[in-house]
């Protein structure tokens, strides 16, 4: 009678096998970065302008004189900064 010797495979637990882990934990750290970076972009999201609002407050400000338009329009600068530089490609400084 002839003796076959049959390897059986170790009976370790799966989450001590290397190759597991790169299979389970590579799409784990995948959906970790989306839901990382959609909770930044909906909180960090910039409020949108009513264009309506900023042309009245814009007219406004041009009607007064001196240091009070001097004052409205420096409220009013951030908003158009926005508004040039959402609407002009960036110019690299020479």
């Amino acid at each position: 009678m002839s003796s076959i010797h049959t390897s059986h495979p170790s009976s370790t637990a799966w989450w001590r096998t290397p190759q597991m882990w790169l299979v389970v934990g590579a799409p784990l750290v995948g959906v970790a970065a989306s839901l990382t970076a959609a909770f930044f972009a909906i909180n960090g999201a910039d409020p949108v302008l009513n264009k309506a609002d900023y042309q009245r407050d814009y007219k406004a400000a041009h009607e007064l004189q001196g240091q009070a338009r001097i004052d409205a329009l420096a409220k009013l600068q951030p908003a158009h900064q926005a508004r040039n530089n959402a609407a002009s490609p960036v110019i690299p400084a020479e």
